[in-house]
């Protein structure tokens, strides 16, 4: 190709990069030949004739080149860029400065700091030379490696050159030109968190330096001393403690920085700070400072009412746009116990994040503030109150909605930390909150949707006339609000309400059907996305009660309607799938008319992943990887049915493959695939065992390697499923134990397990004991203690009974392995509220046993040293 032609198109092709997608396929036609890089790096160095952003537009074609086809380049080539980098990292122009320097940290970053062996010491000396321009270029240039680099630049392949750059930056913090010295501090800031050595050889140094520009007229200075001192108090609170007191002071000044930039910055230091031990000592004496300012950055700014068309009060009939919408990401199934307290165990949850205004920058000024308020009420409690509630009384009645709106928010976020405290005020102020939810600014009513859902735990256990009843009125009325933002918060709201108020919600149904029906129609594309949440919730929270002719016929035609709208590759299929899980386990045996295509489409899904994924094992290079969520929400959804239909997926099952495809799935290298597979394979076992028997010895294996405690999720749900299938299997479970015994009882030996999984760990141990005591007996006194104590809390149920079953024949066969610690299995013993009569015979029977062995003058020693609860309920239930 003609040089002038190639460097023509070069220029033609920049010009016209923002408006031809054809540019691209001729950008690729262009690589094919050798030199065209040449040209790129010519256009952006040396055709001053052309405009800027046209030479910087070449350089960043440049850049993708390298990131695509670096290791193509001819030799020659690859020198000349790098000579032609290095020459012109002080152009006199920012932009093509800055675009030098982001070619130089590509390469660099593609493994070339090695091949590359003068760049650092290049760049390094550059940063002395007295023009300004290339000096501030290789700053540029270094601070843009060290952040993609920095890993390499503390390793020995490059033999340490930190050692040097480190001491070299500290001396650039006085620099006159303020870019520099926010440069400098970028720079060192890169290797805080990863306790580099060159760093902290000189950390005293580094923070003396700090500390002197403290004051500098540069925000973007103050923002990186903000940084560095948020990141300090991680890694060397050691010596910041001597100087905390002029610290927090410094940073109080800064979260009131009249760049907001700034002021972000610095308010990370109150987050970090809570977490540290030393923070209640540190902070109390500054909250009567500190919290004001706090609360004061909870107000939105006016750009933020801007950015949140906070003046548009209806905007129900405006189409989403894509990027309104967040991507979405599955929770895959665990199988977990019931207890005593709480309905079910469940992950930490994080759905009650502060709030609302995830259409502007996901992190801003008010959010930090507000999680910084919510954990510091953690750390101090109700000691908070006295600096809150003062505050509090102005901003909640005040007339400005803005000011209004931010003492709403400040109440949510204390709720957690200050519940105890606030209880008193509660009866004034929830009716106070109730009556927000009609204000005539949409922003109030949607952060008082989240404020209301902070406390409804509390509204819960109240009287349901006095508050929850009021409560879900203006909730459900707030889900059909006419703006979108309210609607959100009002779904989402709804849905925790309905997780603390279970079957309190039962008498309300229809009314709450109704109203989640009606909204179907109502919804634009995100917040249909929310609806099918609070659907989903709802099914969970009143199980079988909505199995009811008129409540399917509300519910089921418009989920159908939506499940037949959506094809398979489309990602909404996620939490609709979540919602008609929920929905059918719920709905039990009403789900039955619309299972099978149901049904089908899971299994077709699963199949058609699989397949997809298979195909990408052997061609990566022509067939993408598969989504794998959509695989796991259909096995998910088929656990669901599973467990809603119970026998009636018989036919379903004996006409698909889909034991076949399990099989697949509980070998995937995906652990949330194995996870689900494992619950589906479960709960098919309650459901239909005649189907699952013939494929036993094909899956116990993979199960027994399964039993791996550093994938929790998965490790649960393949032990509950041996669990399951050992109670089906009876006495043919033998040739089994010894693939999974040895790691079960590790397990429930190992130090820090998961509740949930040591609960379920117990449950399958006594369950094959129950079935094969003789196999699994002699190991009893290996985790007798673990498994009494495991087992104390969980309520009285099917899977409880048949492991103390399982227990009591264990001991008949090897009472010896109890012996040491019988005083375990007697507490564990006097856990059941009501065990079934041949179950309480069996523990009479060993419990006189015992005290009949050991004589009564030992059992009363013994039993002296029970807790008087646990004494006196032996005395009355079995009278030992």
């Amino acid at each position: 190709m003609k040089k002038d032609v190639a460097e023509q198109y070069v220029i033609v092709a920049c010009h016209r990069m923002e408006t031809c997608t054809c540019v691209s396929l001729k950008l690729e036609q262009l690589n094919q030949y050798p030199d065209f890089n040449n040209y790129l790096i010519f256009v952006l160095t040396k055709l001053k004739s052309e405009d800027e952003p046209t030479r910087s537009l070449s350089g960043l074609i440049l850049k993708n080149n390298v990131k695509a086809h670096f290791q193509n380049f001819p030799n020659g080539v690859t020198d000349f860029i790098k000579s032609e980098c290095l020459n012109n990292i002080g152009d006199s122009s920012p932009l093509i400065r800055a675009t030098v320097g982001i070619l130089i940290t590509t390469i660099a970053s593609k493994g070339e700091l090695q091949n590359w062996p003068d760049l650092l010491p290049k760049l390094c000396s550059l940063l002395d030379s007295e023009d300004y321009n290339t000096c501030e270029g290789a700053f540029g240039a270094l601070q843009k490696i060290c952040e993609d680099s920095a890993e390499i630049l503390d390793s020995d392949v490059l033999d340490r050159p930190l050692n040097i750059m480190i001491p070299k930056f500290l001396q650039f913090f006085k620099h006159s030109s303020p870019k520099i010295r926010s440069h400098a501090v970028a720079c060192v800031n890169q290797f805080i968190i990863s306790r580099t050595q060159a760093l902290m050889l000189h950390i005293d140094s580094f923070i003396e330096n700090l500390f002197a520009l403290a004051g500098d007229e540069e925000p973007e200075v103050r923002k990186n001393v903000c940084r560095a001192l948020v990141m300090l108090l991680e890694v060397r609170m050691d010596r910041l403690l001597p100087h905390m007191h002029n610290i927090v002071e410094y940073m109080l000044q800064r979260t009131q920085d009249q760049d907001e930039n700034v002021a972000l910055e610095a308010c990370e230091f109150w987050l970090t700070l809570a977490e540290q031990p030393i923070c209640k000592d540190v902070l109390i004496r500054h909250l009567p400072k500190l919290i004001p300012v706090l609360v004061n950055g909870m107000k939105y700014s006016d750009i933020d009412i801007i950015l949140l068309k906070g003046d548009v009060e209806e905007d129900e009939t405006i189409p989403d746009s894509e990027q309104d919408i967040r991507p979405r990401f599955h929770r895959s199934r665990t199988v977990a116990q019931q207890h005593d307290e709480d309905g079910i165990e469940e992950e930490e949850d994080d759905d009650d994040e502060i709030d609302d205004d995830d259409t502007i920058s996901d992190w801003n000024l008010r959010k930090c503030s507000a999680a910084a308020l919510d954990v510091l009420a953690n750390v101090y409690r109700d000691e908070l109150l006295p600096h809150i509630l003062p505050l509090l009384k102005e901003l909640l009645f005040h007339h400005e909605w803005v000011v209004k709106e931010s003492g709403i928010l400040v109440l949510g976020a204390i709720a957690e930390g200050c519940m105890q405290g606030m209880i008193p005020y509660l009866p004034e102020l929830i009716p106070h909150l109730i009556q927000c939810l009609s204000d005539k600014k949409a922003l109030v009513r949607s952060i008082t949707c989240w404020t209301l859902s902070r406390y409804a735990h509390w509204v819960v256990s109240q009287p349901p006339d006095t508050y929850l009843k009021p409560l879900m009125t203006e909730l459900l009325k707030r889900i059909l609000d006419s703006n979108k933002r309210v609607q959100e918060a009002a779904c989402s709201a709804f849905a925790t309400l309905e997780e603390e108020a279970c079957t309190e919600l039962v008498p309300y149904l229809a009314y709450i059907l109704d109203t989640l029906v009606f909204a179907f129609s109502k919804y634009q594309h995100k917040n249909l996305l929310i609806l099918y949440d609070a659907i989903g919730t709802l099914a969970d929270s009143v199980g079988h009660h909505l199995n009811k002719p008129e409540y399917i016929q509300m519910l089921m035609p418009p989920l159908i309607q939506k499940w037949n709208m959506l094809k398979d590759e489309d990602k909404d299929l996620f939490p609709l799938l979540e919602c008609l899980s929920s929905v059918a386990t719920a709905l039990q045996s009403g789900f039955l008319p619309y299972c099978e295509p149901v049904y089908q489409r899971c299994v077709n899904l699963v199949q058609k992943t699989l397949a997809q994924a298979m195909l990408n094992n052997a061609q990566p290079d022509q067939y993408e990887a598969p989504d794998k969520d959509f695989m796991i929400v259909a096995l998910d959804l088929l656990s669901g049915l599973a467990e809603g239909l119970g026998g009636n997926i018989e036919q379903l099952v004996a006409r698909s493959n889909i034991l076949t495809l399990m099989y697949q799935c509980m070998q995937d290298k995906m652990p949330e695939v194995r996870q689900s597979s494992f619950a589906l394979l479960g709960d098919l076992t309650k459901a239909c065992f005649q189907h699952v028997k013939p494929c036993i010895a094909d899956f116990m294996p993979i199960l027994g390697t399964n039993l791996n405690p550093e994938f929790i999720s998965v490790c649960n749900n393949a032990t509950w499923a041996i669990g399951e299938i050992s109670i089906q299997m009876g006495i043919e479970m033998q040739p089994y134990i010894p693939m999974v015994l040895h790691q079960l009882v590790e397990i429930i030996n190992r130090p820090n397990t998961p509740k949930t999984l040591l609960e379920n760990t117990a449950i399958t141990i006594g369950r094959l004991g129950y079935v094969c005591p003789q196999e699994v007996a002699p190991m009893l006194q290996q985790f007798i203690r673990p498994w009494c104590t495991s087992l104390r809390n969980i309520r009285d149920n099917e899977e409880k009974d048949s492991a103390f079953r399982g227990i009591c024949t264990m001991i008949s066969v090897n009472p010896s392995g109890v012996i040491q610690d019988f005083i375990f299995f007697c507490d564990a013993v006097a856990s059941w509220i009501n065990p079934k009569d041949d179950l309480r015979d069996m523990f009479c029977k060993i419990l006189h046993g015992f005290k009949n062995q050991v004589g009564d003058e030992n059992w009363r020693r013994f039993s002296d040293q029970f807790p008087l609860p646990l004494k006196e309920r032996l005395a009355a239930f079995y009278g030992v």
